[in-house]
This record gives C-alpha cells, structure tokens and sequence, in this order.
C-alpha cells in the first residue's frame, strides 16, 4: 500500500518571511521559519529589545455553551470553572491512564465561552478528545484554527512597541495595566484583534490572534512600530533556547502521553479533589518514575536531547530532554528525566556528550527569570 504524504502547510505569514530569508524548517507538518538571520543574534534580541514571532502553526479552539465551565473542568486537569472572565490559565489534557495529550492555555471569554490554544502537532489528537468529552454537556466545540493567524511579541519592549502599532484601536484595557495571563479585546483596523499577555519566552509580551487575512499587514505593522525599538523577527529556533532557559516544557520532549503531570514537574496543574476529571483514576506514579530536573554544566560542550545523564561510574541514570549552549547564561544547561535516586542533587552527574562525561549540578528551574 502507498502511503499517501500530506503537503506541508504554510501560515498566512509565508510570503514575508521569504522576504525575509528565512529558512525553513517542518513543524508538526508545517513548514516554519527557524531562523531570519542568527539563532544567537535572534534569541539576544528578546531578551535585551524584542522579537516577533509567527506561531499561526498552534490550533485554537472555541468552547461554548452553557455547560462550557462545568464541561472543562471534566475534560482538563485543572479547575477552569474557578477561572475568571478575561483571565487565562495552563492546563493540561490528559489520558484516563494519566498521560499528557498536550499542554493548553485557557482563556475565559465570557461567562459561557472560552478559547483554547494549543500545540500545531497535536491538533488532532486534541480536537478528538474535547469532542469525544463533551458527549452528555450542553457546550459546542469548534476547531477554529484555520480562521485565525498569532503573532507573538516577546522581549522588555513588547509593551511600548505594541501600543505603538498602527491601525490598532478600541484596545478594551490600557496595554501598561493588562496582567499577566490575561488578555483584551481590540480591533485591528475594524476587525476583532484578541490580545493576550502571555507567551513561551521567559520575557514580557503579547500574543495577537487576528483573522489570517489580517495577519500580513499586522505582521508588518509590529515590525514598523519595533523597529525603533530593536525588534527582530525571531525564528523557532530562538524560540527553543528561550524556552529552554525560562524552564518552559516542550510536547514531545519533556511531555508524551507517557509522561505522567508530577514526573514533569506539572503536579500542582492537577486539581485532583474534583468530583470528576478525565485522568482522575490514573494509576499512582511508580516508585521509581523518572523525574524532570534542571542540570547546568561548565564549559561550551552542551548536551541534546537524547543525549544519557550517568553517574561517576557510567551508569545511565537519565536521558536529557532538551538541551543547548544557554546563550543568555553563556554555560550549557538541560533538562532531563533521571532516576529518582539521584534527582536530589546528592549523586554527582555527568553530562555523557558523544562518549565524554561532562559534570553537571541539578539546579532549580526555571534557569532564567526575567528582571520585573
């Protein structure tokens, strides 16, 4: 049998960013802009000015109904019907073993609506088990994704350059007093604009969902207001390191459907004194479960993701998740799933980088935090 290959899919953004040199790189079955310029030049550039990033890859769903809070609460992990109007919460999605199908921010729209964003490469599976959960509640799910491209500005800038943006209005809270986890609505000359004061940097910044069309012109108008400012269109690859340095857990490295939330470190996302949640039967995490810790080692040599962690004898007694050169830091640092045994920090480590041991020292996450 011919197995049929989907062709890869591009954002609404393709055009700029070939304008832009980027280069490309598949995605969760998207083909994204890894890098305009550097990695380096990129990841400095959040952190000291600003970055934009095109994320339109990630899958948005609308719940709604009049069951809406009642119902996530069934289906997510943690207790969304607590969360307030205009704020935002992470949760997970889990398996009824207590596995991870993927790590998702929630955000209450109204009393009886809210919007769920989550990973591009695991839309599927997450459509399928918002749908199949909501059997029995007055709600309606409804994959939106394709309706709707996000840009992401991240860095200390991210407010002054987006209120700076042309053709920006009706912004319902004052960019300077919108919270963290929270988010606002606006118009986008005239069109619905969804602001949200989150993101996966480690930095300050604003998610904005606008309507695809929109989405080329918005893209345009963030780099004009930016650039007075510093702000470089960023690339996942810098986007990767700046997680990695704020501690933030990436699906499919430090999250699987084998990963259990507490083995992660995502134990206090569980609300588990609800009356019912899918996963709330999950089996006790085995004695000798792996656990995720953060190692940080000296020199330039930087672990990668399969790389083995071992003690002074070789043993392997862990597997780095992700791992790189922290170019804020200037040391290698990684996360990685050990043995509980040695996950204290009590049992020196080693870093086994293509056959040569490399010292490294548990340490807390996240390894950066920005300066407020």
């Amino acid at each position: 049998m011919t197995s049929v290959q989907q062709a890869p899919r591009y954002t609404p953004l393709r055009e700029r960013h070939e304008a832009l040199g980027a280069a490309f790189t598949d995605f969760g079955g998207w083909q994204m802009p890894v890098r305009y310029t550097s990695d380096l030049a990129e990841h400095h550039a959040v952190r000291e000015a600003a970055g934009l990033f095109d994320i339109s890859h990630m899958a948005e769903f609308e719940i709604t109904g009049a069951g809406a809070a009642t119902y996530l609460d069934y289906a997510l992990a943690g207790r969304l019907s607590a969360l307030a109007e205009g704020k935002a919460k992470y949760s997970l999605l889990l398996t009824e073993r207590g596995g991870i199908v993927d790590d998702v921010i929630v955000y209450r729209l109204q009393e009886d609506a809210f919007l769920i964003i989550s990973n591009a490469g695991n839309r599927d599976a997450v459509r399928a088990a918002l749908t199949e959960r909501a059997t029995g509640f007055d709600v309606t799910v409804a994959d939106v994704s394709d309706d709707y491209a996000l840009l992401a500005v991240q860095g200390p800038r991210a407010e002054e350059i987006a209120s700076a943006v042309e053709g920006i209005t009706e912004v319902s809270i004052p960019w300077a007093e919108q919270k963290y986890y929270a988010w606002a609505s606006a118009r986008y000359h005239g069109e619905p604009l969804f602001i949200a004061r989150t993101g996966y940097t480690g930095e300050d910044g604003f998610e904005l969902l606008v309507r695809s069309a929109d989405a080329p012109a918005l893209w345009d108008a963030v780099l004009a207001a930016g650039e007075p400012h510093g702000i470089v269109p960023a690339g996942l690859a810098a986007r990767d390191t700046l997680r990695l340095e704020a501690g933030m857990p990436l699906y499919g490295h430090e999250l699987s459907l084998e990963t259990a939330p507490a083995q992660a470190g995502l134990g206090r996302v569980v609300v588990a004194d609800k009356a019912s949640f899918v996963g709330k039967d999950a089996p006790a995490l085995a004695a000798d479960a792996r656990m995720l810790i953060g190692l940080a080692a000296e020199g330039r040599r930087a672990g990668r993701a399969g790389y083995p962690v071992v003690i002074d004898d070789g043993t392997i007694v862990g597997e780095i998740t992700s791992g790189a050169l922290s170019p804020t830091l200037g040391h290698p640092i990684a996360m990685a799933f050990v043995d509980p045994a040695v996950s204290d920090g009590a049992t020196p480590l080693f870093l086994d980088v293509r056959g040569t041991r490399i010292p490294a020292v548990v340490t807390d996450l996240p390894f950066y935090r920005r300066k407020k």
